[in-house]
Formats: structure tokens, sequence, C-alpha cells
């Protein structure tokens, strides 16, 4: 199986920005679905963005929408999330995900890393 490897996270203050990455441990990886999504504590997964390989098509969660950009490097196999005017709501641990099948806004995804904490203080 294909590791996915986040890296990125950390503390913040809120208005600032982080830059998410995820890089997939196996150079042939081709997924159809890349996603982020995070859990905060004692609140249920979100789907945050996700990104159709071959079109990069994205989708957003309507609470990052207009905040976080989703984007992919095929040539080398990771997937970016650049999120800007963080909130403290924002705080959670922050997983990459890839799936198979074209439906990006789900939390339905099969191959996930191992989470990054980002966390955003007033």
């Amino acid at each position: 199986q294909v590791h996915l490897v986040e890296s990125g996270g950390g503390l913040v203050q809120a208005g600032d920005s982080l830059r998410l990455s995820c890089a997939a441990s196996e150079r042939t990886f081709s997924p159809d679905t890349m996603g982020w999504l995070r859990q905060a504590p004692g609140k249920e997964r979100e789907f945050v963005a996700g990104i159709r390989w071959s079109t990069g098509r994205t989708v957003y969660g309507d609470s990052v929408k207009g905040r976080f950009t989703v984007s992919r490097d095929v040539i080398n196999n990771t997937v970016y999330l650049q999120m800007n005017s963080l909130k403290p709501e924002d705080t959670a641990v922050y997983y990459c995900a890839a799936r198979v099948g074209a439906v990006i806004a789900t939390l339905l995804y099969t191959n996930w890393g191992q989470g990054t904490q980002v966390t955003v203080s007033s």
C-alpha cells in the first residue's frame, strides 16, 4: 500500500497562513482523487478539500471556501493545501487521503496519512 506523509502543520496565530504537503511513497502513485480532511477534538471528521488527480478539478468544504486552496504536483506525487486567513476553528489534525472514484466531497477515502496538527491561536 502506498504511504502518504503529511507535513507543514504547526502553531500559528489567527489570520496567518500555512501550507500543508502530502507526499506519496511510490513514484508510480496515481490516485483518482486526493483529499484533505480534518478532525478537531470532540468533533466529527470533516471534509476540507479535494482534487481530481487527472483533471485538477477541486471541491471545497463550505467552512474553508475562499480561504484554502488545494493543488497537486503530478511529477512529484504531492498534494498541497494552502491555508490562508486561518481561524481558531481551523484547529484540527489534518489528514491527506486518497480514494478510487470520481467523488471528491466525501469522508469515504481509503488510504490515509498519519495526520499533521494545525493549531490556530486567537
